[in-house]
């Protein structure tokens, strides 16, 4: 099994490609990503941090340039491939949390497997014990309104974990939480990280720079070395 389980290369993203506002927003991006690391991307904001990880996480295409996941080049794939790779590899982190405000803790964690497939009591039982694991084992029936900013990405961390993915992605996980509930997530991200999980992480946090295994710097949509 390859190491690497992220690759880039040669990727370039162009919104409006040959109009008079056309926007270059990535401009040949090479980038590595080893099983079990914890990256932090660091960059000012409009620098392409987000459009590269959501490229990474097939959410959005490349204009040019090739992606690979385990090896496996996604660059063209259709849009059920792309949505596969994203239920089985792939765990997503966001800001805003992202929570559907009708569904309880439980449901929320249960919600990406059952879209997968997975059987409703497996899926309950998983979804409880992640829940657990994130220190929300007595919160599972609350919705998101009745939950705090630091226990609603408790949740997303937890949602993210629900099939099993390999690769988890993070895009300013701490931005909406007080230093103390962030350095609480920040901790939770580095056991998982301890425990095989490889994120990957856009962010503005100082804390975070600290812990990541390795820094990446974006800026004018370009990686500076």
């Amino acid at each position: 099994m390859s190491k690497t389980i992220i690759e880039v290369k040669d990727v370039k993203k162009v919104y409006n490609q040959g109009k008079p506002n056309e926007l270059v927003v990535l401009k040949d991006i090479d980038m590595k990503v080893n099983r079990e690391e914890m990256i932090g991307v660091f960059g000012p904001s409009g620098s392409g941090k987000s459009t590269l990880l959501h490229i990474i996480g097939c959410l959005d295409r490349p204009t040019s340039g090739k992606v690979y996941i385990e090896g496996k080049d996604v660059s063209g794939l259709t849009d059920d491939e792309l949505a596969l790779i994203r239920g089985q590899k792939i765990g997503f982190v966001f800001q805003q949390f992202n929570l559907i405000g009708s569904l309880t803790a439980l449901e929320n964690v249960e919600m990406p497997m059952r879209i997968c497939n997975v059987e409703k009591r497996k899926a309950i039982k998983r979804a409880k014990k992640l829940l657990s694991s994130v220190g929300l084992g007595e919160r599972i029936n609350h919705l998101p309104s009745q939950l705090s900013g630091g226990e609603m990405q408790r949740v997303s961390l937890a949602r993210a974990l629900a099939n099993e993915p390999d690769i988890i992605l993070a895009d300013e996980p701490t931005g909406n939480l007080d230093s103390k509930t962030g350095k609480e997530i920040i901790n939770l991200m580095e056991e998982l990280n301890k425990k095989g999980f490889t994120f990957v992480i856009i962010t503005h946090d100082p804390l975070i720079a600290k812990c990541a295994s390795r820094k990446l710097n974006i800026k004018d949509g370009k990686i500076w070395r």
